[in-house]
């Protein structure tokens, strides 16, 4: 019998990734990473540089970089745990990707982060008003 719950993660440096095994372990759910369609470079990801790609997709509401893959029968999941790394007190624009291509009306979302240093932020709260409003979100947590 297949899961009912789903943690989808996106992360850039493998913590993101530990931090989501580790709560599909706990949660006996299943796991889907969201994986850019051109992977980050420590360049990509430099964010004292102006004009590194995620400093560009960041300043860009709208950026939705284009991601691999999809997840098998999303209408089967009734939870998702939602990971990823904390970007200028965000969640990285691929994480809109990912809500924006499901129907996720009366799903129940939990959002989780990681970061070096901030905190959770209005993270989860931006992306339910941009990207999956009908949703039911829970309040986020860090990992670390």
């Amino acid at each position: 019998m297949m899961s009912k719950k789903l943690v989808a993660y996106f992360s850039a440096s493998g913590v993101t990734a530990r931090a989501a095994k580790k709560i599909a372990a706990e949660q006996q759910a299943d796991l889907f990473e969201i994986k850019p369609a051109v992977p980050y470079t420590s360049y990509d990801l430099d964010w004292t540089d102006r004009k590194s790609r995620s400093t560009i997709e960041m300043n860009d509401k709208t950026a939705r970089p284009e991601m691999t893959g999809d997840v098998d029968n999303m209408d089967g999941y009734d939870e998702i745990w939602l990971g990823y790394p904390i970007w200028w007190g965000l969640a990285p624009r691929i994480i809109n990707t990912f809500l924006e291509r499901y129907d996720l009306t009366g799903k129940t979302i939990v959002p989780f982060a990681t970061s070096g240093g901030s905190g959770f932020g209005k993270s989860g709260e931006e992306l339910k008003r941009v990207s999956a409003p009908a949703a039911n979100w829970k309040k986020g947590e860090m990992y670390r």
